[in-house]
């Protein structure tokens, strides 16, 4: 019997189940389970672009990137070359440039060590203010090499040295010269008068250095010389970036810490200073430019108004107590009335009278002759004019006749031997009537009285480049002038 259709017949067994799979191993393989959707891949990160040209990091010798008091247009750096804002000062690259710097320029040791380092980022490069304080930019002295770094300690410490500052003042005061662009024109005409002939000798010149080519001047000259040979308005806008601070130009900077400042040397301690270095150049004259021979010549023998110190001398001569005193009975002395019945006389101060003793010899060239004659004249303005009360002794191995002034048209000197100005003081203190003063206008080749005159003595001088004396050589020395003679050096 078969059920109806859809109904299952009653005694019927259930159909097996499929067997599970087991362990045993007649079981069937599993079925492998439907794989899992693979997650989404991540989208790559963009790779950095490649930088441009303008964010390729220079190496730190890079020609342009150089110190501006040196010459070479340094500009503020791209945003990929600055360095971090907080980069400290490297004092020891610093230091060592230093080291260097005194290495090759011995004789500028002295200064070189007194400059005082401020770290101021706010400083472009390098700058020195005019209490020797050496204001340092941390990242200039990142970028450039430390050969170059010797090159600008030299360069500051020179604008010091030759104080640029207070000349430059000077200069600004006596031609006015206060405008916006003053103060580019004096750092320009500092760096002219270093630049020529600070570089060489292990301090190498930079290839954009400023130096008085660029203005088609001649080399070797001042500062002050630069100003008024050229106006400088041209190099304006390429020398913008120049800033050597105020130790340069005079002008202060916003950077300065001012006279009451840490670490500031006093005007005696400058002055200290630039001798030391002025005699270590006179000691070593061989290792040191013509620029920094003259700057020691002028140091040690700063440049003096001669004419108005021989002219004082000749007024304190004539004007000391006892010149020109003497009794006369031309007015009677107030003391005639304790002695009635004599006639006293009184102490009458006459004007001085002064004789000119000139060195005539071969030793003494005709313009320094004609230079004395334009003396003689001066002479006779500082004793109140009396041409009457000057004469004038030409002397060379022997002495002349004591010819007054007044009664010669036109003053004969005569001589061109040998050198003894002893028979003109001779032939002078016998000349009557007698001198109050000896003006001797020579060479100092010469030998001098053993004896003081009775009188007053002013030497003027003229100069000689000194001489290399061994003990051995017999080449004739001459003495220096008396200690009881006031000397002045004429030139």
């Amino acid at each position: 019997m078969t059920a109806p259709e859809g109904r299952p017949l009653p005694h019927a067994k259930p159909a097996p189940q499929p067997a599970r799979p087991g362990p045993g191993p007649h079981s069937e393989r599993p079925r492998p389970a439907p794989p899992r959707p693979a997650p989404t891949p991540a989208r790559p990160k963009p790779a950095p672009p490649r930088p441009g040209p303008s964010a390729v990091p220079a190496p730190p010798a890079r020609p342009g990137a150089r110190h501006p008091s040196a010459g070479a247009p340094y500009r503020p750096a791209a945003s990929g070359l600055a360095p971090s804002p907080g980069l400290p000062l490297d004092m020891e690259k610093l230091l060592a440039a230093r080291l260097h710097a005194v290495k090759v320029r011995p004789y500028l040791a002295a200064a070189l060590f007194a400059l005082r380092v401020v770290e101021d980022r706010s400083v472009p490069t390098m700058a020195v203010d005019a209490h020797w304080r050496c204001y340092v930019s941390p990242a200039f002295v990142a970028r450039i090499p430390p050969e170059e770094l010797a090159g600008v300690w030299v360069h500051e410490v020179s604008h010091l040295l030759r104080d640029h500052h207070g000349r430059g003042e000077r200069y600004a005061r006596e031609h006015e010269a206060y405008g916006p662009g003053e103060k580019l024109r004096r750092n320009i005409a500092a760096d002219f008068e270093i630049n020529d002939d600070i570089y060489g000798d292990g301090l190498p010149r930079p290839a954009g250095a400023v130096l008085p080519s660029l203005l088609r001047l001649d080399e070797g000259l001042l500062m002050e010389e630069y100003l008024r040979r050229a106006s400088m308005s041209g190099p304006h806008a390429d020398l913008a970036w120049l800033d050597c601070g105020s130790g340069a130009d005079g002008h202060v900077r916003p950077w300065d810490l001012g006279p009451d400042g840490a670490h500031g040397l006093s005007r005696q301690q400058q002055d200290a200073i630039r001798f030391r270095v002025a005699e270590g150049i006179k000691g070593r004259p061989g290792d040191a430019p013509q620029g920094w021979r003259r700057w020691a010549d002028e140091a040690f023998h700063p440049p003096q108004p001669w004419r108005q110190l021989l002219g004082a001398a000749v007024r304190a001569a004539a004007g000391a107590p006892g010149v020109g005193e003497d009794h006369s009975y031309g007015r009677p002395s107030r003391r005639g009335t304790a002695v009635p019945g004599v006639l006293l006389p009184s102490l009458r101060r006459m004007p001085p009278r002064v004789c000119v003793v000139i060195d005539t010899s071969g030793s003494v060239s005709d313009a320094e002759l004609g230079g004395a004659l334009l003396e003689v004249a001066a002479i006779s303005r500082a004793v109140g004019g009396r041409r009457d009360l000057v004469s004038v002794v030409s002397c060379d191995a022997a002495a002349g006749i004591a010819v007054p002034i007044c009664r010669a048209e036109g003053i004969e000197l005569v001589g061109g031997g040998g050198t003894d100005l002893r028979s003109g003081f001779t032939r002078a203190l016998r000349s009557r009537p007698r001198p109050d003063v000896v003006v001797a206008l020579t060479d100092g080749q010469t030998p001098w009285p053993s004896e003081q005159p009775p009188c007053r003595t002013v030497v003027g001088l003229f100069p000689r480049p000194p001489r290399r004396v061994h003990e051995d050589d017999s080449v004739y020395v001459p003495d220096t002038p008396p200690s009881w003679a006031r000397v002045v050096t004429i030139g």
